[in-house]
């Protein structure tokens, strides 16, 4: 029995040593708990210290961003760690598959790439998706607004962040916080960040990270149970996630077979096209539903969560208009509630209407939209709309994943605004129970793509 006994420990320590050693192949030893080896300070004149078995980063002031980066770049990983920040106003973030341009900066190199934003501010976007010194935000919290109380200022914090194939998702203290696929940068290395401070910034503000492991193979992605938003950047593309979350295109990148031309039975004949994956509206004289004139789905939708992309040539004007009834039967643009789409530098109605209400991602004419310029993008890039309507008649604009403005339909305030506007006219303007999404023909050359939809 003695020996048998020991027969069997020894098959068990053999065991527990071969489950460690596949552990330890799985994960690599991505910091010590003692040094930096394995890492190096680039960009900037902030310091980096271990402590405590914590790497420990120290703003300065006048320097700008300095990152602590992996020398070994990574592809396919699930990344770990705790997290502690000190100061509202201080930030952080830890890059993902990122690159730097060692010319830039004046030789100090430049970090790019993707970024898990660390965020203490009243803003409380930790968790977003930041594109760092390249594209700006992709994945700002107001796409998941509760997710904001998942990061718990002067603590610690735990960090889950997978990248695996072309999407990356995040977690706060396990609560599921973005979701982004993207379409570039299938490798590159780890960094931690300290945010660059200012002649009036706080020196000697601290990041800690601790607890630091990373896994690279036998890789199973953590379940998304909330239904959250996807930011997803492969045009005219859903995801079996946003599949099995009701999600369906309005538009394939190659047909128009969801659409018509507004009073019509069929796809105009002239004036759009279908071509390189986007769906165009082709400019002639800039007048208004004069050459294919609008176009509508060809499905009627109440509540609903409604994305798209487009891109404007310089001083176009178009816009993308909800519960369109078509019941008026006028020869021109069908009436509905607009999502304004314009360039407004140079067309001249973003200086009509009141006090900017007819600017790009406003409702056209009756309000205003609050956007900064910092989250917009350029004529001739992509840009993002987003509108929700809600079943309790709540509607919400957004542009580039930023809220810019909500109302209620059909609310006092709402009626007010109508009856200030070109539509004071219209019986009952945009309280349709449901209606029809359309895109408008006025005259400019405008493409869009990726329209998805989602009944609510």
């Amino acid at each position: 029995m003695k020996k048998t006994t020991t027969g069997l420990v020894a098959l068990c320590g053999l065991f527990l040593l071969s489950a460690c050693q596949t552990k330890s192949d799985n994960n690599d030893n991505i910091f010590d708990g003692n040094s930096l080896d394995g890492w190096k300070k680039v960009a900037g004149d902030a310091t980096y210290s271990v402590e405590d078995g914590m790497i420990v980063g120290t703003t300065v002031k006048n320097t700008g961003n300095t990152f602590l980066v992996t020398e070994k770049e990574y592809g396919d990983f699930i990344l770990e760690l705790d997290a502690k920040i000190e100061g509202d106003h201080n930030n952080s973030g830890i890059q993902t598959r990122s690159h730097i341009d060692l010319e830039a900066n004046e030789g100090k190199g430049k970090v790019y790439g993707r970024q898990i934003e660390i965020d203490p501010s009243d803003r409380a976007w930790t968790g977003g998706v930041y594109d760092e010194a390249r594209r700006n935000w992709l994945y700002p919290l107001e796409l998941n607004t509760s997710a904001k109380t998942a990061f718990k200022k002067g603590e610690f914090n735990h960090f889950r962040i997978e990248c695996i194939g072309n999407e990356t998702k995040t977690w706060i203290n396990d609560i599921p916080v973005s979701y982004v696929i993207d379409t570039i940068d299938n490798t590159g290395f780890i960094g931690l960040q300290v945010h660059g401070i200012g002649k009036d910034g706080e020196e000697g503000k601290k990041v800690y990270f601790k607890n630091i492991k990373i896994q690279t193979e036998n890789l199973k992605p953590q379940k998304t149970e909330n239904q959250i938003y996807v930011v997803n950047l492969n045009p005219n593309n859903l995801s079996e996630y946003e599949k099995s979350n009701g999600y369906t295109l309005l538009f394939d990148g190659t047909s128009n077979n969801n659409w018509v031309g507004a009073h019509k039975d069929s796809f105009p004949t002239k004036g759009w096209e279908v071509a390189n994956g986007e769906l165009r509206v082709l400019g002639n004289d800039g007048s208004e539903s004069t050459n294919g004139g609008d176009i509508v789905t060809k499905e009627e939708f109440s509540a609903f969560d409604l994305s798209f992309e487009f891109k404007l040539t310089p001083g176009a004007n178009s816009g993308l208009k909800y519960f369109v009834t078509l019941s008026e039967q006028n020869k021109g643009s069908a009436l509905g509630l607009e999502y304004q789409v314009l360039d407004d530098e140079k067309h001249p109605d973003a200086k009509l209407g009141r006090d900017g209400n007819r600017t790009i991602s406003s409702l056209y004419d009756l309000i205003t939209s609050n956007k900064q310029e910092r989250f917009m993008r350029p004529i001739g890039q992509w840009n993002n709309g987003r509108v929700v309507v809600y079943p309790d008649n709540k509607v919400e604009h957004y542009l580039n994943g930023v809220k810019v403005l909500e109302y209620v339909r059909g609310s006092e305030d709402f009626k007010k605004l109508v009856s200030l506007s070109k539509f004071k006219d219209k019986p009952n303007f945009g309280e349709a129970d449901k209606g029809h999404i359309l895109l408008q023909d006025h005259g400019n050359d405008v493409s869009f793509r990726s329209i998805k939809i989602k009944r609510l």
